[in-house]
């Protein structure tokens, strides 16, 4: 049934190689937009706006909530209203103008999502700054560094990360001269971020700050620019993306017509949990997307742990998550299925096979098996608030396996997507109701122009009757360039096309699937780029060997390596422990592997690598790595997906006997 639908439409044909240029597949876009995309709502200038028109429209309607603390306990939510958060917003943004901070300033906001870290973004929204957000997983003197390039004058931070801010001076004061704690201030704070030249407020001081004062809202273009986002480069300090109205403007507008397409619009009466970061791209855009439909957005209260307790008492409709958290999810269930008795186990599969049967068969997930959704997959579903409707999974692949089963036992729609920062977040999304397109990221969204761009070093073909390459994007939703760093946009947007840097191959529906990176960098399971080839190249200063070769899945959270150990070494290291046996045999002992892991370990630390680019599991081959097993080219070059075949045994005992 699937096989006959296709859900884009060729609007330019392809292109051969040329002038040392790779050939070029055909230029696709989704078919609800064969004749041009839908264009922004008049008036819709900045997100600023679309903020302004939702609290025209829905005044009284909860918009930000979060749970009360009594007696050291988490309680119900308490909200805001759209109408009390403009009011709030204002204020706050009075007192940022008050310190003389004007249209186009750098404003940091760090911390974990929570309601005055929106009051704040939406105090930039109105006043036209740039809002930058910090965060300090891209390892230590990220902040330091973000501060200093975007040269930000105030910032927003929680209360638990003021220490982590004050360590950025003396060299961002040069910048930093004033910060907003969203809770209180230490005097000791005080008296260091003045030592520094800069003031620091509590939220309360800062507030009366801008009480009585009045300020104009400035004038706002589509182009200007809303936020810059840092990203991990995996080479190299953190890039920052330009991000403009337009480009938050434009996603909202595909991902609000790709659904209306198939009726399953968003609405005011949506609710929806936010957890994931807010310094990310992935969320911004989903909360502004709600933001614009007058919806209610609950804030988790910090425990990753206890999400899901979260989820029960907010009942959301819409969950934004990365693999990780639905294999937890996926886990969890899985447990507690194989813990009932054995009658409930058997009802339970059995329901779940003919549930499973009747999608395969193209039936909607909610006609079926309707009776068989109250009967036994209701449990499920009131696990997770019992009101959820739809699960967008982003940042990284997720299972076939957990997909399929989510889809089945939750009765949600469990979609797919992909993008970049560079592209706004989503450039694909997996339609609702498509079981074909499980281990897809779906067909683009109808915002943006696709094709594919050959890899002849790689063997990725445009043209060949199953079509790989580079995923190229053109649209409105793309990045204005990277801040202070022409030469690095220039690397990456030919003409009106960013490349993305990962491989993907179109499904005869449409739909594309994600399968290699081009630049021969992993992406782990939470979402961090590992550069392989960079790493090989340290950790190939340990004396104990005489080459690496390294794995990361996208399905993993670590890296696995295989080794070619130095001969010499290992038998000073036989000798020492007194071992027995043949260098095969030794390469086999788990005593060995430790030990190479051990010297591995120390290059590591050594070099300052960061903790998810540590090895954590190594097989030893004492035979290098040949021409022979067609494992390298005649200059030494590594030939990875050959490695990947050839080593795929040992690579699969290593994720298994690591975890």
């Amino acid at each position: 049934m699937a096989e006959s639908k296709k859900f884009i439409v060729e609007i330019e044909k392809a292109r051969e190689a040329k002038d040392g240029k790779p050939s070029v597949g055909p230029v696709y876009r989704n078919a609800i937009v064969r004749d041009g995309f839908r264009p922004l709502p008049k008036g819709l200038e900045s997100c600023w706006d679309s903020f302004c028109q939702s609290v025209e429209k829905y005044p009284d309607s909860q918009m930000l909530g979060e749970r009360e603390m009594v007696d050291g306990k988490v309680g119900r939510y308490v909200w805001l209203t759209y109408k009390q958060v403009y009011d709030l917003v204002l204020t706050v943004g009075a007192s940022i103008r008050s310190f003389g901070v004007t249209q186009g300033d750098k404003c940091g906001i760090y911390g974990a999502n929570c309601t005055r870290w929106v009051v704040s973004m939406q105090a930039c929204n109105a006043y036209g700054l740039y809002c930058v957000p910090l965060y300090d997983t891209l390892g230590a003197g990220a902040v330091e560094y973000i501060i200093c390039h975007a040269e930000i004058s105030i910032a927003f931070v929680e209360e638990t990360k003021i220490y982590e801010l004050l360590k950025t001076f003396p060299s961002s004061g040069k910048y930093l001269k004033t910060i907003v704690s969203f809770g209180e201030v230490a005097q000791e704070q005080r008296q260091v971020a003045g030592n520094f030249g800069s003031n620091i407020y509590s939220w309360s001081e800062f507030l009366l700050l801008g009480k009585s004062k009045k300020y104009d809202i400035p004038l706002m273009k589509k182009t200007d620019i809303c936020t810059i986002m840092y990203t991990s480069g995996t080479t190299g300090d953190p890039k920052g993306v330009m991000i403009s109205n337009e480009s938050i403007l434009s996603i909202i507008s595909g991902v609000l017509h790709h659904l209306e397409s198939m009726n399953e619009e968003f609405s005011e009466a949506d609710v929806y949990l936010s957890y994931l970061p807010l310094a990310h791209i992935f969320d911004r855009v989903i909360e502004e997307l709600f933001i614009s439909k007058g919806a209610s957005i609950g804030f988790w209260h910090k425990d990753i742990t206890k999400l899901l307790d979260d989820i029960q008492e907010l009942k959301p409709t819409v969950l934004c998550a990365v693999p990780r958290v639905l294999d937890k999810i996926y886990t969890g269930l899985v447990e507690k299925i194989s813990s009932a008795n054995v009658i409930r186990q058997t009802i339970f599969h059995a329901a779940y096979a003919y549930k499973l049967h009747n999608m395969s068969k193209g039936y909607k997930h909610a006609e079926a098996a309707p009776k068989i959704d109250k009967l036994v997959f209701k449990k499920v579903r009131e696990g997770l608030g019992g009101k959820l409707r739809l699960i967008l999974s982003g940042a990284a692949p997720l299972s076939p396996n957990v997909e399929t089963y989510l889809r089945v036992a939750t009765c949600s729609h469990v979609l797919q997507g992909y993008g970049l920062t560079e592209t706004c977040a989503g450039s694909f999304v997996a339609r609702p109701d498509e079981l074909s397109m499980v281990a897809t990221v779906g067909p683009p969204l109808p915002v943006v122009d696709v094709c594919l761009e050959s890899v002849p070093d790689m063997e990725y073909n445009a043209l060949s009757s199953t079509p790989r390459g580079e995923i190229c994007i053109r649209g409105k939703c793309l990045f204005s360039g990277y801040y202070k760093g022409e030469d690095l946009t220039k690397e990456v947007m030919t003409d009106e096309w960013f490349h993305t840097g990962d491989i993907g191959e179109w499904q005869p529906d449409g739909s594309m699937k994600i399968i290699d990176r081009k630049k021969n960098i992993f992406k782990l399971s939470q979402g961090e780029y590992v550069s392989v080839e960079n790493l090989e190249g340290i950790y190939s200063f340990a004396s104990a060997i005489d080459s690496v070769w390294i794995y990361g899945s996208s399905y993993e959270s670590f890296l696995v390596g295989v080794v070619n150990p130095n001969l010499d070494s290992l038998e000073r290291w036989v000798e020492e422990n007194k071992v027995d046996g043949d260098v095969g045999t030794i390469c086999r002992d788990a005593r060995a592997r430790a030990y190479i892991l051990g010297e591995l370990t120390k290059i590591g630390k050594e070099n300052k690598l960061k903790g998810f680019e540590f090895i954590k599991g190594v097989y030893l081959d004492p035979v290098p790595f040949d021409m022979e097993r067609d494992l390298i080219t005649p200059t030494f070059k590594k030939k990875r997906k050959n490695f990947l075949k050839y080593y795929q045994k040992p690579i699969e005992d290593m994720y298994k006997s690591t975890k």
